[in-house]
């Protein structure tokens, strides 16, 4: 098990967590309730940023993959699926990515094996992607390419490409986007 030398948490990073080249990590208490057991329940890319008050709550099946050189601040995916993020996103503070609208507390471990079958995406943002501190995007949010999501805004549904996105509900602002 690896653990992080800079970390003031005493826990280790998972076997089936991939961090790219260059990828900085900052603290183990980031898998305080990661419970995957997918083959890669977390994959990083390169030179990506996962700063203070990231949380990864992932469910025995979730899986989460984040593409090279983005940014999370302090966001919190809780998933049993799969959420995925494009290259050069940024995920601001307090932002939720779940793929229910109610979190459920963590379940004793069940030895049970994973799944091999690949998992639905239920979350998934483009390249170029900048989410706002306090959004909460649900199953169904598709972000394309270069969409800003406001912040506190609440997503699910599919925003096109180039929009910006705001409010509870969410709304696309005109002119902006292919919508």
């Amino acid at each position: 098990m690896t653990t992080l030398e800079h970390d003031w948490f005493p826990g280790t990073v998972p076997d089936n967590v991939e961090i790219g080249p260059d990828g900085w990590f900052h603290s183990t208490f980031a898998f305080r309730h990661y419970r995957s057991r997918r083959p890669r329940g977390l994959v990083i890319g390169a030179n990506c940023g996962i700063y203070i008050g990231t949380l990864f709550d992932l469910g025995p099946d979730g899986e989460v993959e984040i593409g090279p050189t983005s940014t999370c601040t302090g966001p919190i995916f809780a998933t049993n699926n799969r959420i995925e993020l494009g290259e050069r996103c940024l995920v601001s503070a307090l932002v939720v990515l779940a793929d229910e609208p109610c979190a459920t507390p963590p379940v004793a471990d069940e030895p049970t094996a994973p799944p091999s079958e690949p998992r639905p995406v239920v979350i998934s943002m483009g390249d170029d992607c900048w989410v706002g501190m306090g959004a909460t995007l649900l199953a169904g949010a598709h972000l394309g390419a270069g969409v800003i999501v406001g912040a506190g805004t609440v997503v699910d549904f599919a925003v096109p490409d180039g929009a910006v996105v705001v409010g509870n509900p969410a709304r696309i602002l005109p002119g902006k986007g292919t919508a």
